[in-house]
């Protein structure tokens, strides 16, 4: 005697669990890649604003250094006799300004140095002038490019202003010194220490030598207040990166500063 054969229900899940699964699955995937789309903004950001300070931080040190080997060599390593060595292979000036042979002026009311230009006189190395003669190398803020150039100081033109505007290139982007009054504003609502009273900053400040000692160009007699008499100049940069901080939008900057001293007498 035979029964009849029972059925059995096939093990597996219905449409319903599998559809509540893949719809599990869709949303932990979309949150998966919006972290990672983030998480890879964040990089990029990261990276730029890295290799944008780095660049800057390496711009400072040069400064820095050409600051420090201003008026090199000094005319007193040279002996003048009957017949003067040409003013190309001396430095007249540790730091020179338009038609300095002929012409004085204070700092502040040169054109060059002042807050955002300066022109630095030494020996570059590297640089091939006529007799191992010196350089004139200048450093001038064009908008939010702070420009490099470096030209072999002449020995019959007197005005090194002119004479350096055509090597000038681009060396560090994204200066912020300068900046507009927006600007500031914009800026001063995330990093309120920065640009004091509203006001830009000046990328360099000098001290001269004084019968007092050193003391800051600006506040020096107008007797002492001349480049001739530059000891140290203070370099500040304020860069920003390139993008905005991926998730706030806001910009970010960072401020650098560094001080170079110059060793070689004024004559």
């Amino acid at each position: 005697m035979s029964g009849p054969i029972g059925r059995r229900r096939a093990n597996g899940f219905s449409l319903i669990e599998m559809m509540t699964a893949l719809l599990i699955f869709l949303i932990i995937s979309a949150v998966a890649f919006s972290l990672l789309g983030i998480a890879q903004k964040r990089y990029q950001t990261e990276s730029e604003v890295l290799n944008s300070f780095q660049e800057a931080r390496l711009g400072l040190d040069q400064i820095v250094r050409d600051v420090s080997d201003a008026g090199y060599p000094p005319a007193n390593q040279f002996t003048f006799g009957p017949s003067t060595p040409p003013v190309n292979l001396y430095a007249s000036s540790p730091f020179a300004w338009p038609n300095y042979f002929t012409s004085s002026c204070s700092i502040g009311t040169c054109s060059t140095p002042n807050d955002f230009d300066l022109i630095i006189e030494t020996q570059v190395a590297g640089q091939s002038c006529a007799n191992s003669g010196v350089s004139w190398l200048r450093y001038q803020l064009v908008g939010t490019t702070l420009y490099r150039g470096v030209t072999c100081k002449s020995s019959s033109s007197t005005d090194p202003d002119s004479e350096t505007l055509g090597s000038l290139v681009p060396y560090v982007q994204n200066v912020m010194n300068n900046a507009s009054a927006s600007q500031i504003g914009q800026f001063q609502t995330y990093y309120p220490s920065l640009f004091p009273g509203g006001a830009p900053v000046p990328i360099f400040t000098y001290t001269c030598d004084t019968a007092g000692g050193p003391q800051s160009c600006v506040l020096a007699s107008p007797s002492d207040n001349s480049p001739m008499n530059i000891r140290a100049v203070g370099v500040t940069l304020i860069i920003s990166a390139p993008v905005p901080d991926a998730q706030t939008g806001a910009p970010r900057l960072v401020e650098l500063n560094g001080r170079g001293s110059r060793v070689n007498p004024s004559q």
